[in-house]
């Protein structure tokens, strides 16, 4: 059964987060807060935690489409191709931010994703505590989103209803403050100027 954190989202116990970190160094499979949804993560490191989050979905690694979480924007250079200038610019007017950057992929993505991928989304959540767990776990957290089986509720905002719903599946689940109901803005930095595929929760300034 996954242990259940109440975590403070302005100041996250260290205690607290090293024991989450642990149980992401050890495959687990963990759901933390962000500025927007509720996500469902692993360490990148991780491949068990990769398939567990695939099989939970449904679908086989290499067809997912995940985001990988970060602390700040210099951690995204390992995975990234180097960053045009108009792209840097707008990742630092916008991170930490509710948005999704597709920004294209470096080779040094893992064989964990079972693809050869040429783009990443990449998220840097305006939350303390998902941020926190990503820096003291010293990767990124492979992400997705918690989503509702109400056809009306896309998404569950209520930490303890999450709780009941997958205490039985994932490994440890954080109370962080009720969520937000709207997904982050996914916007395309693959072309010659950013595109919005999906209007949600941030309002990109340029």
């Amino acid at each position: 059964m996954a242990e259940f954190f109440r975590i403070h989202p302005d100041t996250p116990s260290d205690r607290q987060i090293l024991k989450v970190v642990e149980v992401a160094e050890n495959d687990g499979v963990i759901v933390y807060p962000t500025d927007s949804v509720y996500g469902i993560g692993c360490s990148l490191n991780s491949k068990k935690g990769v398939q567990r989050i695939a099989q939970f979905k449904g679908i086989k690694v290499k067809q997912a489409e995940f985001s990988l979480l970060f602390s700040d924007i210099d951690q995204i250079s390992e995975f990234t191709k180097p960053l045009e200038k108009w792209v840097f610019r707008l990742l630092k007017k916008n991170l930490p931010g509710p948005f999704t950057f597709i920004l294209h992929a470096s080779n040094k993505l893992p064989k964990i994703l079972e693809a050869s991928r040429k783009t990443i989304g990449i998220r840097i959540p305006d939350n303390n505590i998902v941020r926190e767990i990503v820096r003291q776990l010293g990767a990124p957290l492979l992400n997705t989103s918690v989503h509702d089986d109400d056809e009306i509720i896309e998404f569950t905002t209520d930490p303890e209803l999450i709780y009941d719903n997958y205490k039985n599946i994932f490994d440890v689940i954080i109370n962080g403050g009720y969520g937000k109901n709207e997904p982050s803005t996914v916007v395309d930095c693959t072309g010659d100027e950013p595109e919005i595929l999906r209007q949600g929760i941030g309002e990109l300034e340029f």
